[in-house]
């Protein structure tokens, strides 16, 4: 691991020259491939660099310890042994992690789908309340949100809505968030007070560049409707709604959210290629493939990942059996807390079957 790890190192101080030479700087294309894996090295390197001074004040230590030395610098050079190799511990467990092969949609925009499941009118406004709930998320993150698909229901909830998030480790944090979510809370428009169980589904899929997903414009067929839901007059009576059907695999994408026909096909071609990466990502790893279903089901009450208890003010997730009373703060979009629970038990379970 120390051999490889001081290639990297190697590496990053070659490439800290090269992205300061003038000659490549005039190169903007190869000079921003080159600052982008300058970046992607940082962290493991700034890692390595602290485990290298602990490691040398250890060996100063333990010098200084076979030395003849009075009794009291002993003391202190034996709790400064003690102290450097567990830091050095931590540092070990740091870099195996920062070594672990990288998701390779980690740094990608996301696109969010969320459905309401089983619960009826409930479902829809709590699928409105998840909407909410990642667009502070984004907010709070300096991302930008960009609504793509909607499809809105009588009481101000969502049947479906489709957004964009643009920002740094979009998707490195949000991948957590795919499958079903439950709700458990006495709506308004309950009289006797009864708790109802509602559910809603979330996929989150990394956004496809069109040159990883080349789509021939004769495997498409494009239907055009006029939008339904809020919008005003002209979104209602143009034939401004987009369908489109990519013929070769059968996915179906509609886009109504624009007045224009031309930016609701743009977006419907965003959210097309996201599907299709998704779709041959999952033919190529077919674990993924049947870990995602099992994880996003169907929408029904009683396959979930997450529940949002209001009488209770908590949430639990049920993957790792985190419960956490700060129902209120998790709606406002602080999710650092259980996403950094689901990141590092991923990482663990990773770690184990690299030490196995």
């Amino acid at each position: 691991m120390i051999e490889k790890l001081q290639a990297l190192e190697d590496k990053y101080e070659e490439l800290t020259k090269l992205i300061s030479d003038p000659e490549v700087i005039a190169d903007q294309s190869e000079w921003k491939n080159l600052v982008k894996a300058h970046s992607d090295l940082e962290d493991v390197v700034a890692v390595f660099r602290e485990y290298k001074k602990a490691q040398s004040g250890l060996d100063d230590v333990r010098s200084m310890l076979n030395e003849k030395i009075e009794d009291d610098l002993r003391e202190m050079a034996e709790l400064e042994e003690d102290e450097l190799k567990e830091q050095i511990e931590a540092l070990e467990k740091k870099l195996k992690m920062l070594l672990l092969p990288k998701d390779p949609n980690d740094d990608k925009n996301v696109i969010v789908e969320v459905r309401a499941g089983t619960g009826g009118d409930e479902a829809g406004l709590f699928a409105g309340d998840l909407f909410k709930m990642y667009s502070r998320y984004a907010e709070k993150n300096h991302w930008r949100l960009e609504i793509l698909d909607a499809h809105y229901t009588d009481l101000g909830g969502f049947k479906e809505v489709i957004f964009l998030i643009e920002g740094k480790g979009a998707y490195s944090k949000l991948k957590y968030e795919s499958g079903v979510h439950r709700v458990q809370r006495v709506p308004d428009t309950e009289t006797s007070g009864r708790v109802h169980t509602s559910a809603a589904t979330v996929a989150v899929l990394p956004e496809a560049e069109e040159v990883e997903v080349d789509i021939n414009p004769n495997d498409i067929r494009v239907d055009v409707f006029c939008s339904s839901g809020p919008g005003g007059q002209s979104v209602n009576t143009t034939q401004s709604a987009v369908r489109i059907t990519h013929l070769p695999t059968g996915l179906v994408v509609s886009c109504q959210d624009e007045k224009s026909q031309i930016k609701n096909k743009e977006k419907g071609m965003r959210v097309l290629r996201a599907r299709l990466l998704e779709k041959y990502q999952e033919e190529q790893q077919g674990e993924m493939a049947s870990t995602r279903k099992t994880m996003v089901g169907s929408g029904d009450r009683s396959e979930r990942i997450r529940t949002y208890n209001y009488q209770q003010g908590r949430v639990t997730d049920h993957r790792i059996g985190l419960t956490l009373h700060k129902l209120d703060w998790i709606l406002q979009g602080e999710l650092d807390e259980i996403i950094e629970a689901l990141s590092t038990t991923d990482q663990a379970e990773k770690l184990k079957q690299v030490d196995a």
